[in-house]
């Protein structure tokens, strides 16, 4: 049975198509719907009738579509025997489930592609522009960010007060450590990760709501 969701100002619709990536956008959208605690969808499209579906693809379907109800997600959405463009069919998704942010794979369309037929992002923007759309690049993912939880870190210090830390984005005279931020991705506080230097060695904090509360 899924849990009743505390926000409702906030949807997630991640979109998935067939390869080694579906299964990591639908985990890294339901670690974003959990932290906001809002409704999650998951959508895939293919202009085939699912019964003409190969082996390989039905899988697939079939695997994401389980993991969907393992994640408590609101709904898996198969859009098969669909001859529109991906871009309209998720915009009209996205509509009808008034979905407040959308999380895609990047694209693997060549530059002649997005001349002759048009960017999906860019159809996006045009047609809901009300919908926060976040590009995930799976092989950066892979490498910088296993469970891609964090956004790009940014420059941050650490300044002493009273028995812990606390982050600042300036460089000030109590600035004690200098490194880098990354912030949880779907939270309004600086929540997440400070890595730095200290004695030669590369360490990593947690920073929950401005404060480090480990002894450094």
């Amino acid at each position: 049975m899924k849990k009743c969701k505390s926000r409702m100002d906030e949807s997630i619709l991640v979109c998935v198509y067939y390869g080694p990536n579906g299964d990591r956008l639908i985990q890294r959208g339901s670690k974003i719907a959990n932290m906001l605690d809002c409704p999650l969808y998951i959508l895939t499209v293919d202009p085939s009738p699912f019964d003409e579906l190969d082996a390989e693809k039905s899988e697939s379907i079939e695997r994401w579509r389980q993991l969907a109800e393992e994640l408590e997600a609101e709904e898996f959405i198969l859009k098969d025997n669909e001859k529109r463009p991906f871009a309209k069919v998720i915009a009209d998704v996205a509509r009808e489930k008034q979905i407040s942010q959308i999380i895609l794979g990047q694209t693997a369309q060549s530059r002649w592609e997005q001349i002759a037929k048009g960017s999906i992002i860019n159809t996006l923007l045009r047609d809901i522009p009300f919908v926060d759309i976040h590009i995930i690049s799976v092989a950066r993912a892979l490498r910088d960010d296993p469970d891609g939880l964090y956004e790009k870190g940014v420059r941050a210090y650490l300044e002493k007060e009273d028995n812990h830390y606390r982050l600042s984005f300036e460089h000030t005279k109590k600035s004690e450590f200098e490194g880098i931020f990354f912030k949880e991705i779907g939270t309004d506080f600086n929540t997440g990760i400070f890595k730095f230097m200290k004695n030669q060695k590369t360490l990593q904090v947690t920073v929950t709501d401005n404060y480090v509360k480990e002894t450094l």
